[in-house]
């Protein structure tokens, strides 16, 4: 099944996450702000609003 260039690009974003060590993110994340936590761990900031929204659900 082909992916369009915007598909591909989504998909890029979401894996960059992974990169991510969730057990000190948790850790982390009551004591930092969303900014704080995105440049601790190289992410943008949009990604910090969106794990965070994953892990409470």
């Amino acid at each position: 099944m082909r992916k369009s260039m915007k598909q591909e690009a989504a998909n890029m974003r979401s894996q960059n996450l992974y990169d991510v060590d969730f057990h000190q993110f948790v850790e982390k994340e009551h004591m930092l702000s969303n900014y704080e936590l995105a440049v601790e761990f190289g992410v943008t900031l949009e990604s910090v609003k969106k794990l965070k929204r994953q892990i409470h659900r």
